[in-house]
C-alpha cells in the first residue's frame, strides 16, 4: 500500500471509510511528517499531536457508530487567521499572540462535521496583507522545493506545507491572490472560488471588507472540486451570501471534460501591461498551444478594464481598513507590528472619504468590464504570477520582465478577479528553472464548476 501521503483526499476518505485503514493509521502516518519535515519549512505553526489523536479516535468511533463522513480522516491544514476553537489564533500578529478562538470557523466546524482532522494551523503574513509568509511572531516559512525561497503569501505556510504532503488539503483565504500565487510557486492547486459560495460569517474583522474569500488549496484539480462541493453553502449571518435561487455548490465534476464549444480567451498581459518573465511567459504559452493542440479554440482577447488600472488599483480600500481596525494599535505598539504593514496603516490614515469613495465606484467599473467580456467568452486564461519564487527576505522579486518591478509587481495578475467577485484557479503549467509556475483559469460568477474543469483538463495535458 502505497503511503497516505500520496494519496488523493478522495482516495483518503475512501480508504478510511472501507476499513482499509483507520483514521488514527492515517494521523500518525501525518504526525510522524510534520515532526521530521516542518522545522525546515516553519509552515505548520501551531501543532498538537495529542489532539491530532484525539481527533482522529473520535471520527474513528463516529464511523464505528454508523455515521456516514464523507472526508473521513483526511488530513487537512488551517491558516493562521481563520478560528480553530481552543487554539491560539494569531493572524501572525503579536496583538493577537494571547488570542484563544472561542468556536470554530463555519468552514472548520463544516470539516469536522464532515470527518476530516485538523492536522496543525498554518503560518500567514501578518493579517494576511502581504505577499511573502513571514511575521514577527513565527518568522518566516520556507519553499518545499529551495529552503532558501519564499512560497509567497499570504498562505504560504498552508501551500509550503501541503506541496510537502503534510496533509492532502489546505484552507487559506485569498484577498487579493493569496492562495492562488503560492499555490503557483509551490506546483499545487489554488482556487478562489465565487464571493459568496463557502460561509465565512464569524472570525477576525476583515481589512479587505467584502473581497476576501475562503481559498483552497490542493494536489489537483479533482480534490479541489471535491473540497469545494463539501463547503459550499449558505449562512445568514454571512453579508456576501448569494440571492435565493443562485446554485451555491460547485459539482464540480473534473473528469467530464468541458464543452468543445467553450469560448476561451488567452491574456498574457491582461490588457494592462503587466511585466512578466519571458522565461514564465513561454511555459504558460506552451500550455495555451498545448490546448489548442487538443483541438480547443483559444483566442487571444484582453478585458475591456477602464482607466485608471494598475498593480494594486484598490489597495487604497486594504490599508484604509487596516487603519480603521488597528490604528490605534499602532500608536502605542508600532514594535508590535510588522514595519511593511505599519507603512500600510500609516497610508490608511491620509485616506479620504472621496478617496474611498472613486475607488468604490472604480471598483464598479471593473465589475462591468469583467462581466462584458464573459458576454463575449466564457473562460479566461491568464499568468497567475509572473515570476518563480525568490529569495526569503524580499518583499518581491526587484526584476521583472527584465524591468524594475514595484513592491506588488510579482501580485498584479490576481486581485482584479477578487473585486469582481468571480471563481479563479491557479493550475501547475510546468516548471521554469526547476521551480513551479501556474496558469490562471478564470470565470463568470458562480461558474466555479467549469473553472475547476477546465484546470483539470490544464494538468491532464501536461
Amino acid at each position: 500500500m502505497n503511503a497516505p501521503h500520496t494519496w488523493t483526499a478522495r482516495e483518503c476518505a475512501q480508504r478510511v471509510a472501507a476499513r482499509e485503514l483507520s483514521t488514527v493509521e492515517v494521523a500518525r502516518h501525518f504526525i510522524e511528517r510534520v515532526v521530521q519535515l516542518n522545522p525546515a519549512l516553519n509552515a505548520i505553526v501551531q501543532f498538537d499531536a495529542e489532539a491530532v489523536m484525539a481527533e482522529a479516535r473520535l471520527v474513528d468511533r463516529r464511523l464505528a457508530a454508523g455515521e456516514s463522513l464523507p472526508m473521513a480522516g483526511v488530513p487537512v491544514t488551517i491558516k493562521d487567521n481563520l478560528w480553530v476553537e481552543g487554539r491560539n489564533v494569531t493572524q501572525g500578529s503579536r496583538l493577537f499572540a494571547d488570542f484563544v478562538a472561542p468556536r470554530d470557523a463555519w468552514v472548520v466546524s463544516r470539516l469536522r462535521e464532515l470527518g476530516a482532522v485538523v492536522l496543525g494551523i498554518t503560518n500567514c503574513s501578518e493579517f494576511a496583507c502581504k505577499g511573502v509568509t513571514e511575521n514577527l511572531v513565527y518568522g518566516p516559512t520556507r519553499h518545499p522545493i529551495d529552503n532558501t525561497l519564499t512560497p509567497g503569501g499570504s498562505s504560504g505556510g498552508a501551500v509550503s506545507a501541503l506541496a510537502a504532503g503534510l496533509g492532502l488539503l489546505a484552507l487559506g483565504t485569498d484577498a487579493g491572490g493569496s492562495i492562488r500565487r503560492p499555490a503557483a510557486h509551490c506546483g499545487l492547486v489554488g482556487h478562489k472560488p465565487s464571493q459568496g459560495v463557502i460561509p465565512h460569517p464569524w472570525g477576525f474583522a476583515e481589512p479587505n471588507y467584502g473581497v476576501s474569500v475562503i481559498g483552497l488549496a490542493a494536489r489537483n484539480a479533482g480534490d479541489c472540486a471535491w473540497l469545494l462541493d463539501h463547503l459550499s453553502g449558505f449562512d445568514n449571518g454571512d453579508p456576501s451570501a448569494p440571492s435565493l435561487g443562485v446554485a451555491l455548490h460547485a459539482h464540480a465534476a473534473t473528469a467530464i471534460e468541458p464543452p468543445r464549444e467553450l469560448r476561451i480567451a488567452w491574456s498574457p498581459q491582461l490588457g494592462v501591461g503587466y511585466a512578466i518573465d519571458a522565461d514564465v511567459l513561454a511555459a504558460l504559452t506552451a500550455r495555451v498551444h498545448a490546448l489548442r493542440e487538443a483541438g480547443w479554440s483559444v483566442a487571444e482577447a484582453d478585458p475591456p478594464w477602464p482607466d485608471g488600472i494598475r498593480e494594486y488599483p484598490l489597495a487604497a480600500l486594504q490599508h484604509a481598513g487596516l487603519h480603521t481596525l488597528y490604528g490605534d494599535a499602532l500608536t502605542t505598539r508600532r514594535h508590535d507590528i510588522d514595519p511593511d504593514l505599519a507603512a500600510q496603516i500609516d497610508a490608511g490614515a491620509s485616506i479620504t472619504p472621496d478617496e474611498v469613495a472613486r475607488v468604490l465606484r472604480l471598483r464598479e467599473r471593473i465589475v462591468a468590464s469583467l462581466s462584458r467580456f464573459f458576454d463575449a467568452y466564457d473562460l479566461l486564461l491568464c499568468p497567475t504570477a509572473p515570476v518563480t519564487a525568490w529569495p526569503l527576505g524580499q518583499i518581491g522579486p526587484p526584476v521583472i520582465g527584465r524591468a524594475p518591478a514595484g513592491p506588488r509587481g510579482h501580485a498584479a495578475f490576481t486581485p482584479l478577479f477578487n473585486y469582481c467577485g468571480v471563481p479563479a484557479s491557479s493550475v501547475p503549467a510546468g516548471l521554469v528553472r526547476g521551480l513551479p509556475v501556474g496558469l490562471q483559469v478564470v470565470g463568470p460568477r458562480f461558474e466555479d464548476a467549469r473553472v475547476l474543469q477546465m484546470a483539470a483538463l490544464v494538468e491532464r495535458l501536461r
